[in-house]
Formats: C-alpha cells, structure tokens, sequence
C-alpha cells in the first residue's frame, strides 16, 4: 500500500513539473556549446560553432575551426555535432499568458469592457502559470509580445521571456506599443443582417470616435501640467513623443493607406499588423517607414480570386521590394506553429535564413530590443535553444535544450507527458528508442 502511494506521489510530481516547470534559476557558470551548426538570425550561418554563456550573456559565437576545447576551462561543456542552435524565437501580437481556454471565459484576459482603452496594460495580467507556455517553449518560442484584444483602441502590449515567477520577473520590455484595430470601410458578407447600409454607419461612427480620440489626446499632450488628470489621455503621451510605436491592424489596401494618412497627422511610429494587401502599397509602406507583422502564412486568400497560395509567399513579395516584415501567429497557442508558419515562406521564395530573421532578429529590431537579443552575437543574451533538426520544419524540429538570459530552462510539457504515456501503455515504440 506504501509503495502505491509513493508511485502516486510520484507520477503526480512529475505530471505537475510537465505541466507547470519551476523558473529556472541563475547561472553564473561557464557553459560551452560546440559543434552545432549555429544560425545566427542575421543571416549568417556558422557550420561548426563554439558558443560560449556565462553571467546570462553570450561571450562569444565563434568558428570552432582550429578551436580545441578543453574541459578545465569551462563548468560545462556541451558537444553538439550534428545538431543546430537558434536565437530563440520571439512571437509578435500574441496572447500567451492572457488566455488560457478558449470556452470559459473567466480564462480570457486579453481584453477589456468598451472601445477606447489606451491605459490598458497586458504586463499586469501576463500569467507565468500558464499551461500553455511550456507547449510553446518546447518548438523553441522563448520570448513574447504579449497584446490586446479589442474593437477600435485596444490597449498597451508587452515584451515577455516565457519562464519567469511573476509577471515583473517576466518583464523585458514594458508598454511598448498601442494595439489598434483599424475600422473595416470594405463592405464584406452583406446580407439582411449585415446590410451594406449597417456597416457604412459602423464604418462612420469608428473613424469618428478614433478621430475625437486622437484629436482630444494630441491636445491633452501639450498641456505639461493638466488641472484633472485623464488616464486615458495620459496613456497617449509617449505615443506622441514617439516613445511608443502604434501597431495598426488592417488588410484591405484602402484600409492600410488611410490608417497611414491618418497617423500621419501625429507623427506617430506605426507598424502594420496581419497586412494581406500590404504587397500592393510597398512603395507607402518604404515611404513611410512602416514596418509590417505578418500574421499567419498557412491561411486562405483574402479574396475568392486572389491566388491560392498568395499568404504563403507575401513574406518573399515584401523582402523583394524592401519592406521589413516579421512573421508572427494569431493568438496563443497556435503560437507553437510559429517556426512552420516561417517555415511555409521558405518553400514560397524566401531564404531559409531570411524565414529565421522574420522571427528573431526581426521582431527584436520592432521591439527595440534588438541591442540585447534575437540573434547569436556577442554580449547579448544568452537567450538560445538547441534542435536535433531543422527548427524550422516541423518533421525535424526537435527542441532538446533551450536557455533563457543563460538560464536552462526545461523544454518538456504536458502534451509529451499524455503522448509519452498513452506510447507506452499500448507498447510502441518512442521517437528515442525508449
């Protein structure tokens, strides 16, 4: 009876560990990776690595041609030959940590109650629990942006690493952007419930409301010391002194250009999220500086006669004609698809190296945190992972270590645990020969 217990106690520990891994602590050890065939982010490949971590930065990515490692020198020293290491991979626009299960609703925290929530913050609701991150982190997404939901002014969004205690240890960058969903004026779907007439109004009263908002918060701004202070408009402040970047959604070209024109008039930093028609307005995007998100490759056309496989390839319509872009997935967590969604744009004209910047150095540069990570470059952060595969082709991606600021944090979830167990209780075999 002992021994059952104990086994019980057991199993329930470890199935708790999969499901929620303890934060990582520190490290002040020297840790050598070589041998792998390191990915840069910015391009540039290293066929045979030496990666050096220590204090949580990376010391130094050098060739280890003529490099001879010695075991004294370092606390650890990991070799890799035949494997791959990564920038981790950072997830633009998602809702990691604020949602959690789609069909109860006391779950969903990425959004508040009305229209116009500029002063609503996504850092404070970020959850480190979630039992979803670890499923993320296990395809190699270490860091995210985590932002809000809504109809017209969303809120603020934040820069998260994916194992932290609490949300101010989660903490890389806070409050860095203003999430709006722009007001759609293509009519769609128009039928007796969605008349063309119904959606002209709603079209009408957004663009109004967005406008009084602006046009009351860019006045607000200039006032240095306002009798009664409005937290709403005090949001808007370092969005006017270009402090914090605004993330506008929209697809349809008509959209994209008036929101363009729009912000224009408040000389505001704008970045251009989903963007299924930004391939038709490239040379406004270069004119302007704007940078663009792309959510989803592995979707459907926009239209009925735009081609088949045009969200597969607009990444490499973009790269060819200048326009920075990330890639990125909707919500949270379809974010572990996140390398395959770069993946996709590979067999649609895009390098394979330009598909790993689109979701490391990429995000990081629209972040602006681009001078501490998203690519494998001395004195940044020891922020990393390790693949037996292509990380990038969901055949071969196969997750074995990953560090956080030099931190080893565990890549295992709950989803390998169930498939683990069910592998054995029927008596095939797993992947590792176990």
């Amino acid at each position: 009876m002992k021994k059952c217990i104990l086994f019980i106690f057991l199993f329930a520990v470890h199935l708790s560990k999969a499901q929620h891994p303890i934060p990582a602590d520190s490290s002040t050890k020297k840790i050598l990776l070589w041998g792998a065939t390191a990915h840069i982010g910015n391009g540039k490949i290293i066929q045979k690595s030496a990666i050096l971590l220590a204090g949580g930065k990376l010391v130094y990515v050098q060739d280890l041609t003529g490099f001879r490692p010695s075991r004294a020198s370092y606390d650890t020293l990991i070799e890799l030959t035949g494997k791959h290491v990564y920038p981790g991979f950072i997830a633009m626009g998602s809702q990691i940590g604020l949602n959690e299960i789609e069909l109860v609703r006391s779950t969903l925290d990425s959004r508040e109650v009305g229209t116009i929530n500029p002063s609503s913050r996504t850092l404070i609701a970020y959850n480190t629990d979630s039992r979803v991150t670890p499923t993320v982190r296990s395809n190699g997404v270490l860091q995210a942006q985590i932002a809000p939901e809504g109809s017209l002014v969303n809120g603020l969004s934040s820069v998260v690493m994916l194992d932290a205690w609490n949300w101010e240890d989660a903490c890389i960058k806070a409050d860095e952007g203003l999430w709006i969903s722009w007001p759609r004026s293509v009519l769609i779907n128009v039928s007796e419930r969605y008349t063309a007439e119904d959606q002209e109004k709603r079209y009408a009263k957004s663009m109004y409301n967005l406008t009084s908002f602006f046009d009351a918060a860019y006045a607000y701004s200039k006032q240095q010391n306002p009798t009664e202070k409005n937290l709403n408009l005090e949001a808007m402040r370092p969005v006017f002194a270009g402090k914090t970047k605004v993330y506008f959604q929209a697809n349809y070209a008509k959209d994209i250009i008036t929101a363009i024109n729009f912000l224009n008039r408040y000389r505001v930093k704008m970045v251009l999220v989903d963007g299924a028609d930004s391939w038709k307005v490239t040379d406004l995007l270069k004119e302007n500086n704007v940078l663009v998100i792309i959510k989803r490759t592995q979707a459907l056309p926009m239209r009925d006669d735009d081609d088949i496989d045009l969200p597969y390839k607009l990444p490499a319509l973009l790269k060819a004609k200048g326009v920075d872009f990330a890639i990125t997935d909707e919500g949270f967590w379809k974010v572990r698809n996140l390398p395959f969604e770069a993946g996709t744009a590979v067999g649609y004209g895009l390098s394979k190296e330009d598909a790993l910047t689109s979701i490391t150095l990429a995000p990081a540069k629209i972040l602006g945190i681009d001078a501490t990570t998203g690519s494998l470059e001395d004195g940044k952060d020891a922020t990393l992972f390790v693949s037996i595969g292509d990380a990038l082709d969901m055949t071969t991606n196969n997750v074995e270590m990953a560090f956080i600021q030099g931190r080893q944090i565990e890549v295992f979830n709950f989803q390998q645990e169930l498939y683990e167990r069910y592998m054995r209780k029927y008596k095939l075999p797993l992947p590792n020969g176990n």
